[in-house]
C-alpha cells in the first residue's frame, strides 16, 4: 500500500468526497480514510425525532459515531459551524403550509454559520396523485410545486442557507458523511459540537415579522416597537407622534407608516374603472 506524504493528504480526501456519490458503499471507505488521515472520529449529533428515518442507522453502518439530543435547531449537527436540516417532500410542503420551514431556517441563520438545508425525494412527486390532496385545500397538483419552488428561492435567495436535492436516505448518508469529511479537512470538526442555544419564542418571531413588513421598517425597528408597546396591534394604533420617538425611527417614517395605515383602499373603484375601459376598447 502506498504512503501518503503530508503532502498529498488534501488530494486523498479530494477524490474520496468527488467520488463517494457515484458508489454506495463507498461511504464506509471515506470514514475509515478520514479516521486514518485525521485522528479524529466522525461524529455526528442526531436529533431524537430522526430516529426512524433510518439514516442513523445508515451512518452507523458506515462506522460514524452517533449522538442523539434533543435538537433545538437542525436535524444533524456535523460541524461547529453546520446544522442540516431534513426534509422529504411531502414534509417540505407540510412545513409551509404550518410555517415551520421558514421559522426552522431563521433559527438555522442564527446559530450557524453555514447552515444547509436537505431535501429528500424528488419533487416531482408532488404532481401525483396522493390522498392528502383534500386536506390540504389544493385541487391542482401543480400548484404544490409551486409551492415548493417559491418556498426553496425564498429559502436560497432570502436566508442565503444552500439546499441539496438527494434521491433517497442513503444518499443522504452519504451527503452526511462527505460533509463532516470536509470539515475534518477544513480543521473544523474538531471540539464540541452542541451549543447552547436559547430558542426564541415563535410568536414574538411572528410578531416582528408582522411589523417588519411595514414599508421601511426592518427587524431592529419592530423591536424597538414591539418593546415599546408590547404588543403589535398597539404598536400598528400609535400615533406618528408616538412612533417618531422610537430611536432610529423619526418622524418621516413615522408619518409614512401611518399613511400606509390609514389609507383607504380604493381597489374596487379602480377594477370598476379598469372593466368599464375594457368594454369601451
Amino acid at each position: 500500500m502506498e504512503t501518503h506524504d503530508k503532502k498529498k493528504v488534501p488530494e486523498a480526501v479530494s477524490y474520496t468526497r468527488c467520488h463517494i456519490m457515484h458508489h454506495p458503499i463507498m461511504e464506509h471507505i471515506v470514514i475509515e480514510v478520514s479516521n486514518k488521515l485525521f485522528g479524529v472520529p466522525v461524529r455526528i449529533v442526531v436529533d431524537e425525532r430522526e430516529r426512524n428515518s433510518n439514516i442513523p442507522e445508515l451512518l452507523k453502518n458506515a462506522g460514524a459515531i452517533i449522538d442523539f439530543a434533543q435538537l433545538k435547531v437542525g436535524d444533524y449537527v456535523v460541524s461547529s459551524e453546520t446544522a442540516v436540516e431534513r426534509k422529504t417532500v411531502r414534509d417540505l410542503i407540510s412545513s409551509i403550509y404550518d410555517g415551520r420551514l421558514f421559522l426552522q431556517c431563521f433559527d438555522l441563520v442564527k446559530h450557524y454559520q453555514k447552515p444547509l438545508l436537505v431535501v429528500q425525494g424528488n419533487i416531482s412527486e408532488l404532481a401525483e396523485t396522493s390522498e392528502d390532496t383534500e386536506e390540504t385545500g389544493i385541487k391542482l397538483h401543480t400548484e404544490k410545486m409551486l409551492l415548493a419552488y417559491d418556498a426553496l428561492i425564498t429559502v436560497t435567495m432570502e436566508f442565503r442557507i444552500p439546499t441539496i436535492h438527494t434521491p433517497s436516505a442513503e444518499q443522504t448518508a452519504q451527503l452526511l458523511v462527505t460533509l463532516v469529511n470536509r470539515s475534518l479537512q477544513e480543521g473544523k470538526a474538531k471540539g464540541p459540537l452542541l451549543r447552547k442555544i436559547k430558542k426564541e419564542n415563535p410568536t414574538y418571531i411572528q410578531q416582528l415579522s408582522v411589523l417588519a413588513s411595514l414599508p421601511g421598517v426592518g427587524e431592529k425597528l419592530a423591536a424597538r416597537m414591539l418593546k415599546k408597546f408590547d404588543t403589535p396591534i398597539r404598536a400598528l394604533n400609535a400615533s406618528a407622534a408616538e412612533l417618531s420617538i422610537i430611536p432610529g425611527f423619526g418622524l418621516t417614517r413615522a408619518e409614512r407608516v401611518r399613511k400606509i395605515l390609514d389609507t383607504s383602499n380604493d381597489v374596487k373603484q379602480v377594477l370598476q374603472r379598469t372593466l368599464f375601459e375594457d368594454q369601451d376598447k
